[in-house]
């Protein structure tokens, strides 16, 4: 498919004295969690992997237009023909107010960074701003057009065509299933939050509520986490993260619905979604302990979801689809090698 499946494999460092933290599953990743004690680090490393707790992560405060097409530029998985693949770092918006730093504002100078400057550049498909991965652009209408009706027709078919990777804090059951579930925005403290509609009513579906409904396999597990797959066949904002809490395992870095989770005498339950606030999510002191992090650390956590893989159309319709796959990025790398979990292929 003229585009490499695999992963740069994780490789898995045995801490002392962190207890025992052996995977429980590692299922259609290729290799193997190294069960194999490693030789005891250095205090220097020690101190390299607590002082860059999210190595990677796109810092904008000092960046132009100009600097961060560069960085867009580096950036690129494909380029042929009208298409362009990027692996989008977490942090940038696809839109935003006039003046802000985003994917749209910098089209123009990522266009003439790539040569193709006389041809203007689309957003065919693109992860929020706080997921990181697969943003496809092209510069023919055209393309455009045949690339959003084959995305449209997938999901009526309930056929994915995106794959995303994910860490969870919490083990869902079962381990592999869907999520149903009627979603609304609702406005809180300013922000337009996703509450889910237990009984919707048809006066509920005529104000905005959808129907939502994602995939999810876990891949691996480790240290009371675990790597997952989710599969949106529908299209809601932050569909993903709500869906990971009414699993009761919010995804790492999730800062905004991880509240609506607590837990009494070890037990998980869902606060109400309609009263709870967001805030920056907690960890428990093993957790923070396995990430080497500071609770003072975990606010500058960020979301741990990665649009992975795109399934594109063939060149005809006999043809089968083509995929396209996005490296993880570092932080996600460091997370997964500090809770012991590898990968080579989160499809």
């Amino acid at each position: 498919m003229g585009v490499l499946r695999t992963l740069r494999s994780v490789s898995v460092v045995w801490r002392p004295g962190l207890g025992s933290c052996a995977p429980q599953r590692n299922a259609g990743f290729g290799t193997e969690a190294r069960r194999r004690p490693q030789p005891h680090r250095s205090s220097k490393r020690k101190d390299l992997v607590e002082d860059q707790p999210f190595p990677g992560l796109l810092r904008t405060e000092n960046l132009g237009l100009e600097e961060l097409a560069h960085v867009l530029r580096a950036a690129v998985v494909d380029q042929k023909g009208p298409l362009v693949t990027l692996n989008k770092p977490q942090g940038l918006p696809v839109t935003g107010r006039p003046g802000e730093l985003t994917l749209l504002s910098v089209l123009p100078q990522l266009s003439q960074a790539l040569g193709i400057e006389h041809q203007e550049l689309q957003v065919v498909r693109a992860p929020g701003k706080e997921a990181s991965g697969l943003v496809l652009l092209s510069s023919c209408p055209q393309t455009t057009s045949r690339l959003q009706k084959f995305f449209t027709h997938s999901r009526r078919a309930q056929s994915p065509t995106a794959t995303y990777c994910a860490i969870t804090d919490g083990i869902p059951e079962p381990s592999e299933g869907t999520v149903h579930m009627v979603l609304k925005l609702e406005r809180m403290d300013g922000i337009d939050l996703a509450v889910p509609v237990t009984s919707p009513s048809r006066k509920d579906i005529q104000k905005g509520a959808k129907r939502t409904l994602s995939r999810f396999r876990v891949m691996a597990t480790g240290c009371g986490c675990a790597l997952v797959q989710l599969q949106p066949l529908t299209v809601f904002p932050k569909q993903l993260q709500v869906h990971m809490v009414l699993q009761l395992c919010p995804i790492l870095g999730d800062h905004t619905y991880a509240a609506r989770v607590g837990t009494v005498l070890g037990q998980r339950f869902l606060w109400p979604a309609e009263t709870t606030k967001p805030q920056s999510q907690v960890l428990d002191e093993a957790l923070l302990r396995h990430l080497y992090l500071r609770p003072s650390q975990v606010t500058q956590m960020p979301l741990h979801l990665h649009l992975h893989r795109l399934l594109l159309p063939g060149t005809t319709s006999k043809d089968p689809p083509s995929e396209l796959l996005a490296p993880l990025p570092a932080y996600f790398s460091r997370t997964l090698q500090c809770l012991r979990l590898s990968t080579v292929d989160c499809a």
